[in-house]
């Protein structure tokens, strides 16, 4: 009877602990040879987003064992796909995530339909016979490894510097809904200052949302991430698109033709940014906002918070001082919204009536 009571008792406390565990579990980061490889294999494409060149010493190698492959048939092959299909920026970190090795020969996991539309029309077995010769031919495997001391003292960097400014539990309280989510840091050492979040679906498997970061030397101290909040803000902004992205398809009516309004007008700094329809106009706006709220609402200095703000005025998303302030009136008023999804209604109506006031701006100075 006593030794029925303690395995019961010790149950309740393995339970406990694996859920106090879980809720706190840090999230990893992550280097990635999938993601380096089609990094490289662009960069060696001459795609511009992926020549950046930004990575010291790891550049110069880079450029040293990949150079004599510009005319290999997988190089001439991605310029192709980039010609024809548009294969550049997110489409390439989209690939690289749902790719798999086995040390020979590159495959690719999950479903076709879960690359996005640019690669809808590619023949991925084709693109695959192409991507292993070359990672065949240039040794790639070779390369990766003899880099791991490099990539795991810049991870280490990274989780010391930037780390610990993400607060995971800031998410599920702000949107109002659980993430069913695995999240997925990764530094991206090819590509300069770009930014990506993919994420992929897997069958049987929760899907999984990356934040793959840049990596770039400074040019004043010769070190990357040696100023974590500087990098913070990408981060946060790449987990926030989880919860975002979602809420457009479940608000189509009522956004997209302020989207299609938004870039319509603002085409120009939109597209020079790879923003180039209505659905992506509104979740990068709402994505933005949503970064200063949680700086706001995390300790950020109030001169950091206005460097955002300004930063992102900057790239022409002039409407976010008037997003900010509604979606601040959602973040102190959450006895009337459960979830941001609740509170679509008002973000439309708040970036419609900018579009008013300016258009009324414009035909006044007219």
């Amino acid at each position: 009877m006593i030794h029925q009571k303690y395995n019961k008792l010790f149950l309740l406390l393995l339970v406990l602990l694996t859920v106090v565990t879980s809720a706190n579990a840090q999230i990893k980061v992550e280097a990635s040879e999938k993601v380096e490889l089609m990094a490289i294999l662009s960069r060696t494409a001459g795609f511009r987003e992926y020549c950046m060149d930004m990575g010291g010493q790891y550049t110069k190698d880079t450029e040293a064992w990949f150079a004599p492959y510009k005319q290999h048939p997988a190089v001439v092959y991605m310029k192709d796909l980039r010609s024809k299909y548009n294969i550049g920026y997110d489409a390439v970190m989209t690939m690289a995530i749902n790719l798999e090795t086995d040390g020979k020969e590159i495959m690719m996991t999950g479903e076709k339909l879960n690359l996005g539309n640019r690669w809808q029309n590619i023949e991925i077995d084709t693109f695959l016979v192409h991507l292993s010769q070359f990672y065949a031919d240039t040794r790639f495997h070779d390369f990766y490894t003899q880099h791991q001391s490099f990539y795991e003292s810049v991870l280490r960097t990274y989780e010391k510097n930037v780390m610990q400014y993400f607060h995971q539990d800031w998410y599920p309280r702000f949107y109002g809904t659980k993430p069913t989510e695995r999240f997925h840091v990764v530094i991206g050492f090819t590509n300069g200052s770009g930014n990506y979040g993919p994420s992929r679906q897997l069958p049987g498997h929760p899907k999984e949302v990356f934040a793959i970061c840049g990596y770039n030397i400074d040019e004043k101290t010769g070190k990357a991430f040696e100023n974590g909040t500087d990098y913070a803000a990408t981060l946060i902004h790449e987990f926030n698109h989880s919860f975002v992205n979602p809420l457009y398809d479940a608000n189509a009516n009522i956004l997209h033709p302020i989207g299609e309004k938004m870039l319509e007008r603002y085409y120009r700094g939109m597209s020079n940014q790879a923003y180039r329809n209505a659905a992506s106009v509104i979740n990068e706006s709402i994505v933005r906002a949503a970064v200063i709220i949680y700086m706001q609402e995390n300790s950020f200095s109030a001169e950091q918070i206005k460097a955002e703000m300004y930063e992102q005025i900057t790239r022409d998303f002039l409407w976010m001082p008037e997003l900010v302030t509604a979606m601040r009136h959602y973040s102190k008023h959450r006895n009337l919204y459960k979830t941001l999804g609740d509170y679509y209604p008002k973000i439309a109506k708040c970036l419609e009536k900018y579009l008013t006031a300016e258009t009324k701006r414009i035909e006044n100075a007219l």
